[in-house]
């Protein structure tokens, strides 16, 4: 139990660390993923993602498919989970295709039974957005993880 505290305390300070400045950027929504089962295999992972924008002003949904690919330490299995991030912007224009590209920093989970995670990303179109300051993620499952994620997403549509 303390070795997982310790890991808690070491990955949130590492995310913040990460963490880019917000005092440039505007709050434009939500980031919601929905991810598939993942396996962890020692120094990485790779989970599709299906993951819906909620657009703050005006208020619209923008739907996305992501890979996220984990490198480093990444030891378990953990079921079906939910990522949420909140969205910041260079400017409040966001349309469909915005969020598209590849979004790259920090991470760390642990689940024994239920579990959570933290992921401070930064990228998409010309590095305009953060996903962050902390996205939740929640699985369930017997996995450890620490390292660099690469989160890539591509635009399907708006509703």
């Amino acid at each position: 139990m303390r070795t997982i505290r310790l890991f808690l305390i070491g990955t949130f300070a590492l995310l913040c660390a990460a963490s880019p400045s917000r005092a440039d950027a505007f709050r434009v929504g939500r980031l919601l993923c929905f991810s598939e089962a993942r396996v962890g295999l020692v120094l990485g992972s790779a989970q599709s993602l299906r993951c819906v924008f909620y657009a703050s002003r005006p208020p619209r949904q923008y739907i996305y498919e992501g890979r996220i690919r984990r490198i480093g330490l990444d030891i378990g299995v953990t079921s079906a989970g939910t990522l949420s991030w909140a969205v910041l912007a260079k400017n409040s224009r966001i349309g469909p295709g915005t969020l598209r590209g590849s979004y790259v920093g920090a991470s760390g989970n642990v689940a024994l039974g239920p579990g959570l995670g933290a992921n401070v990303l930064i990228g998409g179109s010309r590095r305009s957005v953060m996903l962050q300051p902390l996205s939740v993620e929640r699985s369930i499952g017997m996995n450890l993880a620490a390292g660099v994620s690469n989160l890539t997403l591509g635009s399907r549509g708006n509703r």
